[in-house]
């Protein structure tokens, strides 16, 4: 499906759930969104009409992780974030999550960064959402850290959403790689597989993302628009 019509997302309208949590564990360093994850789908999917609303656990200001501002991690779409103040005051005064509905949207985006491992992997709020989302047959999105607010998620019948779906995220190998094996609270890879995810990955830092039925996940900042990408086509074939 071609998706570079500027308005194939016309009239859709998709939430984005960032996280709250800014402390990297007991590093004394500050965490957050990995803005990359936010910028490239929101503006992926901005450009394409869809109507974009931003929620977090907390409301208010999201925290964006420090290291993803440094130049050698910027790219076209974070340029264009900073460039844009109208974005960057909608990141400042997201929506409480608590107020949100998921009847009101045709799809759920989660953006990682080292954050959700905090706050979004034991979000109840979250959770419920996410499979409210799902069991509306609406699809839900998760890039990079993301996918761990999939943790607790159940569908209708108390089962695991995980259990049997191909999945991915940030890898053990990935993780190792940014020396925060042992900062986080537990590896995504490894939880997603003891959750009974059948866990796939591509290579280091290469775009990866994988969609089965209504769950779309992608490993690492350089999928998200990929991630992106599968949920807009999900959402303007319904």
């Amino acid at each position: 499906m071609n998706t570079s019509n500027t308005n194939q997302g016309a009239g859709k309208k998709i939430l984005f759930v960032v996280t709250s949590h800014s402390d990297l564990g007991n590093t004394g360093e500050k965490t957050g969104i990995w803005i990359e994850e936010f910028a490239a789908p929101y503006y992926f999917l901005h450009d394409k009409g869809v109507d974009i609303t931003i929620a977090s656990p907390a409301g208010g200001a999201a925290p964006i992780d420090p290291k993803s501002t440094d130049p050698n991690a910027q790219t076209e779409a974070t340029k264009r974030f900073y460039s844009d103040p109208a974005t960057q005051d909608r990141l400042a005064h997201t929506v409480a999550l608590s107020t949100v509905k998921a009847g009101d949207y045709d799809a759920v985006f989660y953006p990682g960064g080292h954050g959700p491992m905090w706050d979004l992997a034991e979000d109840k709020t979250s959770a419920a959402l996410i499979a409210t989302f799902l069991d509306s047959k609406k699809p839900a999105a998760l890039v990079c850290h993301a996918p761990v607010a999939l943790q607790h998620v159940v569908d209708s019948n108390g089962a695991l959403v995980i259990k049997g779906k191909n999945v991915t995220g940030f890898s053990n190998s990935e993780e190792a790689g940014v020396k925060l094996t042992h900062v986080v609270p537990f590896l995504l890879e490894d939880m997603l597989k003891a959750k009974g995810g059948h866990y796939q990955k591509g290579p280091d830092w290469q775009s990866f993302a994988i969609q089965d039925g209504l769950l779309i996940t992608g490993q690492n900042p350089a999928s998200s628009v990929a991630v992106a990408e599968k949920l807009l086509q999900q959402v303007i074939a319904k």
